[in-house]
């Protein structure tokens, strides 16, 4: 449970948001079809930390929006 509460204060939206920004980055250096794939992976993280939610918060019961 600490770890969604973790995720859902201001530093887990903030580390989110920073590691899906790394991971568009990389894709973007590295390029090709690998690159796309792990670019539009890196929205996913950027996106749920963007809009405070914790995906992983269903599989501990806890709620997906952050407070």
């Amino acid at each position: 449970m600490r770890i969604v509460q973790l995720m859902n204060s201001a530093a887990g939206r903030t580390g989110r948001a920073l590691a899906g920004l790394v991971l568009i980055a990389a894709g973007v250096a590295t390029g090709g079809a690998g690159g796309v794939v792990l670019a539009v992976a890196g929205l996913v993280p950027l996106a749920a930390g963007t809009f405070g939610r914790c995906l992983a918060a269903p599989l501990f019961r806890a709620p997906v929006r952050a407070r």
